[in-house]
This record gives C-alpha cells, sequence and structure tokens, in this order.
C-alpha cells in the first residue's frame, strides 16, 4: 500500500481537491497567501483555508497588472486567479506581509472578486501593545468572517477549530521529528508531497491522515543506510517546488528547514485551556518570525545557528525566490552569524519553479563535497 498517494493527489491538483470537497461538504474556500493567516477562524467558519500557491502556468494576463520584477509567487497566483483556475474560491485573506503581497491586495479586491479581508497584523512582535493589537486585529477579522460567509463563530467553534489544527501540526512535527532522527525514514519528495497538500486539506481530514501515516512510519524498523551529509534549508520558497529529489540526488538529506510552507508553518501550538483569540494571538506573535515581521535585531539569524546544532546539520543551503526583497535583507546577517559559529553555507536564487535544477544540482554536489 502506497501510505502517500493520496497526499501526491492533492499536491498534484490540489484545486481539484477544494472542488470536490465544496460538493461534498457545502462549505466555502477561502484562500490565503500567507503561513501568518489565523486558520483557526477560518476552519471555526465551517470553510476550508487554502493556501494559494503559483500553478507555475506562463504569465499571459498578470504583467498588465504587476510590474516584472515581482517576484514569481505573485505574478504566479495573479495569473491563476485571472485566467479563472481559482474559481472555486469564495474568498481570499490577505495578512499584512511583504510590500507585493499587500499590494496584490487592492489588485485583487478590484479584479477577482469574492469575500475579501485584510488582516493588518503588527510588524514588531515582542512588545506588549502587540499583544493587544494582535489580538484587536483578529476579533475584527472574526467580525469579517461572520459578515462575509454569513455565519456565527461561537466559543465553542472556535475551541474544536484549535483542536483540530493542532493536531495538524502535531502530525508534521512527527514527521519532521522522524526525519530529523532517522533521515532516510522519510523521503524529500514524500515529505514535499504530505506539506503541500497539508496546506489545502480538511484540517480534521489532514490530522487524522497525518496520524496514521506517523504512526505507520514509526513503526518501520529502521535501515541501514550509508552516512549523509545532514542540511537546513532557509529561504523564502513559498511555492514549493520539489528541491528535495535535487538534495537527495546529489547526497544530502534535509533534517530541517525554515520556510513558512515547513517548519514555520506547524512550529508552536495554540494554547486549548485559553480564551480563544487571545490563545490563537499569542501564537501568531510568538512563532518563530519571517523578514516580514520583527522579534528582536538577530532573533531569525539565532534561530537558524540554533537548529544547525540542535539537529548536527553539516551545513545550510539558502533557497532565495528571485525578487523577495525580505529575505534578501535578512540574508547578509544571517549568513555572518553562520559564518561566526564556522557554519558552511551557499546562497542558490531560485525562480517559482525550477528552471535551473541541473545548475542547482551541480551546486548542490560542489558543496556537499566541500563539507
Amino acid at each position: 500500500m502506497d501510505h502517500f498517494q493520496r497526499f501526491r493527489e492533492i499536491s498534484a491538483n490540489p484545486g481539484r481537491y477544494a472542488e470536490e470537497w465544496k460538493k461534498k461538504t457545502g462549505g466555502k474556500v477561502v484562500g490565503h497567501l500567507c503561513s501568518y493567516t489565523p486558520v483557526e477562524l477560518i476552519v471555526a467558519a465551517g470553510a476550508l483555508p487554502f493556501r494559494i500557491l503559483s500553478s507555475g502556468a506562463q504569465i499571459a494576463q498578470a504583467d498588465g497588472y504587476l510590474q516584472a520584477y515581482c517576484c514569481g509567487l505573485v505574478r504566479g497566483v495573479l495569473e491563476d486567479a485571472l485566467a479563472g483556475r481559482l474559481a472555486f474560491l469564495d474568498g481570499t485573506v490577505f495578512p499584512h506581509t511583504c510590500d507585493t503581497i499587500q499590494r496584490l491586495s487592492d489588485i485583487w479586491r478590484m479584479n477577482i472578486g469574492g469575500f475579501h479581508a485584510d488582516v493588518i497584523l503588527p510588524v514588531k512582535l515582542d512588545t506588549e501593545s502587540a499583544a493587544e493589537y494582535m489580538l484587536a486585529v483578529l476579533q475584527r477579522f472574526k467580525a469579517d468572517l461572520e459578515a462575509g460567509l454569513g455565519v456565527t463563530l461561537s466559543e465553542a467553534a472556535l475551541g474544536e477549530a484549535i483542536r483540530i489544527c493542532n493536531r495538524g501540526r502535531k502530525g508534521l512535527e512527527r514527521l519532521y521529528a522522524l526525519r530529523r532522527k532517522r533521515p532516510d525514514a522519510i523521503a524529500g519528495s514524500d515529505l514535499h508531497a504530505v506539506f503541500r497538500a497539508a496546506l489545502v486539506m480538511d484540517r480534521a481530514e489532514l490530522a487524522d491522515a497525518l496520524e496514521k501515516l506517523a504512526d505507520m512510519l514509526e513503526s518501520r524498523a529502521p535501515q541501514a543506510a550509508p552516512p549523509v551529509k545532514r542540511l537546513v534549508l532557509s529561504g523564502g520558497l513559498c511555492s514549493m517546488p520539489d528541491i528535495y529529489q535535487v538534495v537527495e540526488s546529489s547526497g544530502g538529506r534535509v533534517v530541517w528547514d525554515d520556510f513558512c510552507t515547513g517548519a514555520r508553518y506547524f512550529e508552536g501550538l495554540v494554547d486549548e485551556n485559553g480564551a480563544p483569540l487571545a490563545a490563537i494571538a499569542q501564537r501568531y506573535r510568538q512563532r518563530v518570525v519571517c523578514p516580514a515581521k520583527h522579534a528582536g535585531i538577530h532573533n531569525r539569524g539565532q534561530y537558524l545557528v540554533d537548529k544547525v546544532k540542535s539537529y548536527q546539520a553539516d551545513g545550510v543551503i539558502f533557497l532565495l525566490l528571485k525578487f523577495c526583497d525580505p529575505h534578501a535583507f535578512d540574508y547578509p546577517y544571517m549568513k555572518a552569524m553562520l559564518d561566526k559559529e564556522n557554519i558552511p553555507s551557499m546562497l542558490f536564487e531560485i525562480e517559482d519553479q525550477i528552471s535551473s535544477e541541473g545548475q542547482l544540482r551541480t551546486r548542490c554536489e560542489a558543496f556537499l563535497e566541500m563539507l
């Protein structure tokens, strides 16, 4: 039995999954473009949170609205929307993130339609006022969802949504923990398919599927495997091309990452015993930040150094999406912190889809030989 087949099918065609989910449940699908989207509220509203990733289709219409130097993620998702490939969405949520996605929100509102919400979360997260502001933003988003989707979000529904989302995060953490302990226990391409599917699946279905998958993988007897170079990946690889197969074919294994479509998505649980909105606000304020947020001058760099040391990684590969300014601004100081600790690193700029796989493989092989 192929335990990854269902995840691969959803990963290959997430839009079809969303359309089938709508037919089966009669529910609504709410798209979003950032891991700072408070998905618990969307789940509590009976809707499906759907992380919008570019299909990689040829750009034909989006360049009429965006400059060519905007990142491939934003141009790609706008192209998909304009071409009707996201017609199943009943609404879209835009958290306060990079400048390009914030401008995309305005373009989307005027040209795509449907329920639309901007969630203007605080940028500086390490202050007392940030906690109050975050809670106020979530209260407004709750009201926007109720009005836009015609529902009422009860405390009980919010509490159940928190528990469901936490179960999904725990399932993903179990897979990462297994890969960390036994890098050959789960192939990178399989984990890639699981994660892409996890970003769009019904959260209750996802939690059940992840628990079964983790149980199965953990029950397998360890297999003898040759030593490999352990790597941590960092950067802004939002649309998640399958770089894992490139790394593994070069002789490396990924033991951690700090992608928003990776570890940063599931790290940190929501307190299930507190007031729901306050607990959700606390989780999104205290989770590890991305370059669009601030929680200390060296927060992200220290996080990366700590992960490399904790998981006994041999080096770091930075994968920066072309034209992603926030991650480009963070790279110099993060590299300097790695250099200070004598941790080798390599930078590779990548398009929305891997068009230069051969070049990446060649550089990976050279980097791993150097380690």
